[in-house]
């Protein structure tokens, strides 16, 4: 079957109602694409469209710090404060508890437990609003310590504010957004998601810089705007993933029954170690931040915050590919299908490491064509370039480990990633302020981010290669 006909065939199955099934019947045509498919063909038909839609959806995150960047560098520092956090948001809501989520519900479906796929939709919401909310309390109380405790300070600190108290009060609506797209993309089905982040990028783009500047009959909001724009978005999105849900038009749907804990667990045996590797990611990102504000000051910390967003704007193009790997390898491990799985996660990891390193290496030889995007002060680009010229040749580890992560999620096996991630956490945080501390530069704390993200790569690797994944009992098994 071709590229060509199977995408046909994804946008035909998301637009039709999914017949009901009882759980011994057959695998409906997606899943047995799943299983029984291609895997390069089938692969790139579901993480093409994904692909995308993530680079756009991530692109506009950046044409808002552009926007931003022209209210001064302390709204690009101030942004620079707030990103890890947003990103951690993102990470956690899509990537962890969703991947958990995706995962969930692709096994249930491999091993044919269609009543356990219908019900794990509620249990995803329950558990993805109340972390939304647990968040959301914490940033908007707790906020400024934070900034302050990452090197914010005057006005980059109340930039920062600004902006963080907006996203983050409508931080519930992202969470359920992510867990209903979760929902849907464990069946196989990345177009839905896809379109919503489509309509999404559509609708940012100009609402962003008309909510900042204040165009036509939009009020001036400055910072702020850009995270009132983002907040409208979320709540599109979760009302039009709800419908979808709701009509009927998903393979799992969601079901009213009671609350369940082995389903609980199915979900948070993923999400919640997979949680602890967004943070690791992000742990790493906020330390060089604050290391970089010792010695360098707020003009440091924006050109480094602007050369790290790159490697940030790597975690949605990687998610494009990871978020299919979790269906297939999920529904194949669910299936027993240990071989094909372990392909399917190889394969995904030798295209991530091509696309992410290629990025990388043209980010290094030409490292002022993006810090220039954004700020023109000297101080700014050298920090960045430097930062990137360092560091952005080892993009392509960070890219394979990021997806055999994902791949893990689906095969519900995380203790190797989160390994992969503590390393990278000591080089980094550690390794990197000793770096600081004896010789002063930040050219020795990007050379230890570096050398972190090999070892990330490389350790995630030959953990999977080596049949980790079929040795003990698999995490966030539902009962």
């Amino acid at each position: 079957m071709s590229v060509t006909a199977l995408t046909t065939e994804s946008i035909r199955s998301a637009a039709v109602t999914a017949p009901a099934e009882p759980a011994a019947a057959g695998p409906d045509a997606r899943t047995r694409r799943l299983l029984h498919g291609p895997i390069v063909v089938t692969l790139l038909a579901l993480a093409w469209p994904n692909v995308l839609v993530m680079v756009a959806q991530a692109s506009t995150g950046l044409i808002e710090t552009w926007f931003i960047s022209h209210l001064g560098t302390d709204a690009l520092a101030g942004m620079a404060l707030v990103f890890p956090g947003v990103m951690l948001m993102q990470m956690i809501s899509a990537g962890a508890m969703g991947g958990g989520i995706s995962s969930a519900i692709a096994r249930a479906i491999g091993s044919k437990r269609r009543d356990d796929a219908n019900a794990l939709v509620l249990h995803a919401l329950v558990i993805n609003v109340l972390l939304g909310a647990l968040f959301s309390i914490i940033m908007l109380l707790f906020g400024r310590p934070i900034y302050q405790a990452l090197g914010g300070r005057g006005g980059e600190l109340e930039a920062a504010l600004l902006y963080s108290n907006v996203v983050f009060a409508g931080n519930v609506l992202l969470w359920a957004m992510n867990a209903l797209a979760s929902a849907v993309r464990g069946t196989g089905n990345m177009w839905v998601p896809a379109l919503v982040s489509c309509v999404g990028v559509v609708l940012l783009v100009p609402l962003s810089p008309c909510l900042i500047f204040g165009l036509g009959p939009f009020p001036a909001l400055g910072v702020a705007g850009g995270g009132v724009a983002v907040v409208l978005f979320y709540a599109g999105g979760t009302a039009f993933l709800a419908w979808y849900i709701l009509s009927g038009r998903n393979i799992a749907h969601l079901q009213l029954s009671p609350l369940r804990w082995p389903l609980f667990r199915s979900i948070l045996g993923v999400g919640a170690l997979s949680s602890i590797s967004s943070v690791q990611t992000n742990v790493v990102i906020a330390t060089a931040t604050a290391l970089v504000a010792t010695v360098a000051g707020p003009n440091g910390v924006a050109g480094f915050g602007t050369g790290a967003r790159l490697e940030y704007l790597l975690i949605p193009i990687v998610f494009g590919l990871g978020a299919p790997l979790v269906a297939l390898v999920g529904t194949n491990i669910g299936a027993g299908q240990r071989e094909r799985a372990l392909r399917i996660a190889l394969i995904g990891g030798a295209i991530a490491f091509a696309l992410t390193e290629a990025v990388g290496v043209a980010a290094a030889l030409f490292p002022r064509g993006w810090i220039g995007l954004f700020s023109s002060d000297p101080q700014v680009l050298e920090a960045g370039s430097t930062y990137l010229r360092i560091v952005g040749p080892f993009y392509g580890f960070f890219g394979l480990g990021l997806v055999l992560y994902f791949s893990s999620q689906g095969a519900g096996r995380l203790i190797w990633p989160l390994t992969g991630g503590f390393l990278r956490l000591l080089i980094a945080a550690v390794g990197g302020w000793l770096a600081l501390y004896l010789t002063g530069s930040v050219v020795a704390l990007f050379i230890a981010l570096a050398i972190g993200l090999a070892v990330y790569g490389v350790t995630i690797l030959a953990a999977v290669k080596a049949g980790v994944w079929f040795s003990g009992t698999r995490v966030g098994q539902a009962g």
